[in-house]
């Protein structure tokens, strides 16, 4: 078997799945792939340049929303990049841990550029535009985090907090409407917060 960096990558997220990153490490993938552990440091020099390269792959299989259509409003595009960049954390165990600490692909200027002249042309000055792009990803991965930090889900989780908040009609109230509505709820809710805050700051004259 020709070992290279794709099949590496592609085994080591199958490993992500069953282990997760904690347990993940290149002595189990060396392992797995039935070489020695050197073998992999022909290809990734540390367990982060390889964590970079899963979080390429896992946002090259999934986040499939990262320009704006044609006749796509820049809050339907933000709100819709964001879905799909948290639909394609989400699809991987501990997917927003690897994501964090990651930089910004080199290669990915020329489309972070276009991104930023398409909300200026919106009336966004580009300093908001960058802020605004920076702003709703950590908000996703710190969403992703959050909800991943549940795995596994285990049965009666939560039926403690609720019982003792039932005394507190307000914080009740909410906890019932959060129950109902789950993860996915309250992160649309957040983008709806964020988009109407770059909106007001977009209206505020000077």
């Amino acid at each position: 078997m020709k070992l290279d960096k794709a099949l590496i990558v592609a085994l080591a997220l199958e490993l992500l799945n069953e282990v997760g990153i904690d347990a993940l490490s290149t002595r189990l993938l060396a392992q797995r792939l039935k070489v020695q552990q050197p073998a992999l440091y022909w290809h990734f020099r540390n367990k982060r340049a390889l964590l970079d390269a899963m979080n390429e792959e896992i946002l090259r299989r999934g986040h499939d929303h990262r320009a704006p259509l044609p006749g796509e409003s820049w809050q339907e595009f933000v709100r819709n990049n964001a879905r799909s960049f948290r639909g394609a954390l989400i699809a991987y165990r501990d997917g927003a841990r690897v994501h964090a600490g990651t930089e910004a692909d080199p290669g990915d200027l020329e489309h972070v550029e276009r991104l930023l002249n398409f909300l200026r042309e919106a009336g966004m000055p580009s300093v908001m535009a960058m802020r605004l792009l920076m702003i709703v990803g950590r908000y996703t991965v710190g969403c992703v985090l959050e909800e991943q930090a549940e795995y596994p889900a285990g049965p009666g989780r939560g039926a403690a907090l609720d019982a003792k908040a039932s005394g507190y009609p307000l914080l009740s109230q909410a906890l019932a409407d959060y129950r109902a509505g789950g993860h996915e709820a309250l992160f649309e809710s957040g983008l709806d917060l964020l988009i109407a805050g770059a909106q007001a700051g977009i209206a505020e004259p000077g």
